[in-house]
């Protein structure tokens, strides 16, 4: 009884490790992606620097990204495996936030520090911001939508 309780044990360890395995972000060279991907990444990073190429499988479907660095400033684009272009992540610099933004994510952060923010574009449409923020020493994430005002849903 107890070995096999054992076995069980082990079976659901190795089972969670391969699903948290499955979900990771997978570094890869350029020539490892489908010829649109690359199509579609030489296209977005012209100009930029890339800094890096991966894949992960995001809700059982399949995502490609290029980490840019344009003018100084992180960009990721995440794209289909047919290249098309789902997600632009975007640094941008507090200061040039329309004032209902910056104001909505001082309002959320509250005595926390706001980081590192970024503009988030689905499918060709400004979704959100997102700010990285921290309070002694514990990270989060905040986002408000394009008007400052808390989103329904992350995005």
């Amino acid at each position: 009884m107890q070995i096999r309780r054992a076995n069980v044990v082990v079976l659901v360890l190795a089972l969670c490790c391969a699903a948290s395995a499955w979900s990771q972000e997978k570094k890869l060279k350029k020539s490892d992606l489908p010829a649109a991907v690359q199509k579609t990444a030489d296209d977005q990073s012209k100009g930029a620097t890339v800094r890096g190429y991966s894949k992960e499988t995001e809700d059982g479907k399949l995502e490609y990204e290029v980490q840019l660095t344009v003018n100084g400033h992180s960009k990721d684009i995440t794209m289909d495996p047919q290249g098309n272009v789902m997600e632009i992540e975007e640094e941008v610099d507090m200061k040039t936030l329309p004032a209902e933004v910056r104001s909505g994510l001082e309002k959320q952060a509250g005595k926390a520090t706001i980081g590192k923010v970024e503009s988030l574009t689905k499918h060709g449409s400004l979704v959100a911001y997102e700010a990285q923020v921290r309070d002694g020493k514990k990270r989060s994430e905040i986002q408000v939508g394009p008007d400052g005002k808390p989103l329904a849903h992350k995005e």
